[in-house]
């Protein structure tokens, strides 16, 4: 898995050569540099000792000083260089997320949960940044200090240079025992914040439910478990990180030490100058800060390619429902005619079968109605016909093609869905009903919200089309909000319109003037999935469903003529409509 991830970070970092090696240059620079410096003071102090002047000194502090702003100026351009390419990494892979996930299967994006790909598109990608900005800067520039530092020692003292370094390994070793530890801490304190994300977001859209049950204290008791959850994950990976550094930065202060102490009995045999010694100091105190900072950068490391792997979780879940290798667009004129044949869909993980052996067809500009008893596969087949849902090929057709051989643009842009719970954004009227024809004028969205008998309702509105609806529409009454959904389906230029219980808020006489409008007026292809006969029986077809089957078809007044399940669910809406004028 981990050679995996390594080659995951390659092919994120390959788009950036160039960054990389002008900022790889400049590293080199930096630490040449670093080397140089020490040795220029080394010469400066071994001279003091012969004597100095006023300018000798001026000289050699200027010199230093410009070579420390050189250090500086190339170290910044570096540290920019580099942690840009994870700031662009960081946006270009948060972009691919976004689009990847428009591309997915509604139920799948449902399944993984919301606050979870929240969490991998915000937690995640900044762990991602560090992993390839930070982290590659400081594993580079540490193996490059190493590399520049260590020869110079040498030359200086060998002797010296190894009791400076011999900590190390144990400092190295100290890194791998608490680096495990870290991440998995690192990994909880990541999965309690998706659990977090994802209780919020829940509650912030179900908050009228919460107050409909009274269950704000229940709701207020699971978001403190799951607060102290990450509160406590959060607690361990300090405690083990407060542990940790201050071990390192004592481990690595050992060899500055062995260097003083053993150093001083070299100066007073003359093995070694003064200047020597000093020099030795610099360089030890220039490997402390890397080597201590090591742990940390071997984590952030490792965080960052669990963060990695998932979000190229996500990235590598193909959608089930997708265009296939010879799916077409076609240049005919889409008429508008619906057709199935033996049509049977069952879901995944299930061994019963939602739609059986279906068989009916929708001529052009028809409006038929399906009605049926909850459960019998009506949303089922809405789905299908905008491709929702998977369906064998040569099952379902429009016009004559094959819906599974059509661009599934193009079949989604022929039949607009109308769900009962059409989604609205938090935007403004006019934006919402638009939504489907950006460029829409706003003459043809008033005219759409006219036939889907919005009109009044707008008027009553203090900023009218300009009116902020609020989150899904939360401003709006049920009916309201199916009525702006319908707007947006007219406006749409689709030749099938599917109403998937999208009048259930409508009144019969409203929703059976709209169908006779969008007949009339739009010439469009009507299905309407309703429990409201009464609208269905305005129809020029209904179809009767149960348990995955039509089991009647014809017009209403041949189906109430007929003993069947269209007659009996008519009687007892007409009882039931006869109750209530009665009270």
């Amino acid at each position: 898995m981990a050679e995996l991830r390594l080659d995951l970070i390659k092919n994120h970092l390959r788009p950036h050569k160039k960054e990389l090696l002008i900022g790889g240059i400049c590293l080199i620079l930096v630490n040449i540099l670093s080397v140089a410096i020490p040795m220029e003071v080394r010469d400066i102090v071994d001279d003091l000792k012969e004597g100095f002047t006023f300018s000798y000194v001026l000289n050699k502090s200027i010199w230093l000083v410009l070579l420390a702003t050189l250090m500086g100026g190339v170290r910044l351009i570096s540290r920019q260089l580099v942690f840009g390419v994870g700031r662009q990494v960081e946006v270009s892979l948060r972009q691919k997320l976004f689009d990847h996930m428009l591309g997915q299967d509604p139920g799948w994006v449902q399944t993984i949960g919301t606050g979870e790909v929240i969490t991998r598109a915000t937690s995640d990608l900044e762990n991602i940044r560090r992993l390839l900005g930070f982290t590659i800067l400081s594993l580079t520039n540490t193996l490059l200090a190493y590399t520049f530092t260590i020869p110079a020692m040498l030359a200086i003292d060998p002797l010296l240079t190894f009791f400076a370094i011999s900590i190390y390994p144990v400092l190295l070793g100290t890194v791998g025992l608490f680096g495990g530890r870290m991440v998995k801490q690192r990994k909880k304190q990541q999965e309690a914040l998706s659990l977090l994300s994802e209780l919020i977001q829940e509650d912030l859209s179900g908050i009228s439910a919460i107050k409909i049950y009274g269950q704000e204290k229940a709701e207020q008791k699971a978001f403190r478990k799951l607060n102290i959850k990450y509160r406590d994950s959060a607690i361990n990976l300090a405690r083990t990180a407060s542990t940790l550094f201050p071990l390192l930065q004592g481990l690595s202060s050992i060899s500055l030490l062995l260097l003083i102490a053993i150093g001083s009995g070299q100066l007073s045999t003359g093995s070694l100058t003064v200047g020597g010694l000093v020099a030795l100091i610099l360089y030890v105190e220039r490997l402390v800060f890397p080597t201590a900072l090591l742990g940390f950068t071997l984590n952030t490391f490792q965080l960052g390619q669990v963060s990695l792997e998932r979000v190229e979780e996500i990235l590598n879940h193909e959608p089930t429902i997708k265009d296939n290798d010879n799916s077409v667009n076609t240049d005919k004129t889409i008429l508008g005619k619906l057709e199935a044949k033996s049509l049977s869909i069952r879901y995944e993980d299930s061994q019963r079968e939602i739609l059986k052996d279906l068989s009916f067809k929708i001529n052009p500009g028809e409006i038929v109605a399906l009605v049926g008893p909850v459960g019998c596969g009506k949303t089922t087949l809405a789905r299908a016909l905008g491709r929702m849902v998977n369906i064998e090929q040569g099952k379902l057709f429009l016009d004559d093609y094959d819906v599974t051989s059509l661009k599934i643009d193009q079949l989604r842009k022929n039949i607009a869905l109308v769900p009962q719970e059409g989604y609205l954004f938090t935007e403004t009227l006019t934006e919402n009903i638009r939504y489907g024809n950006p460029e829409a004028s706003i003459n043809k969205v008033q005219d759409s919200a006219y036939e889907a008998r919005m009109s009044d309702d707008i008027k009553g509105f203090p900023d009218g089309l300009n009116t902020l609806v609020g989150e899904r529409g939360i401003t709006l009454s049920g009916g309201q909000r199916q009525r702006t959904a319908l707007s947006r389906a007219l406006l749409v230029d689709s030749k099938i319109i599917v109403l998937d219980d999208a009048l259930a808020s409508v009144d019969n006489k409203t929703a059976s003037a709209i169908l006779q409008t969008i007949k009339n007026q739009f010439n469009k292809t009507v299905l309407l999935i309703s429990h409201q006969l009464s609208a269905a029986a305005s129809c020029d077809r209904i179809l009767v469903m149960d348990d995955g089957k039509i089991i009647q078809e014809g017009t209403h007044q041949k189906l109430i003529n007929k003993n069947g399940l269209y007659k009996s669910m008519w009687e007892r809406e007409k009882a039931k409509e006869q109750i209530q004028s009665d009270d």
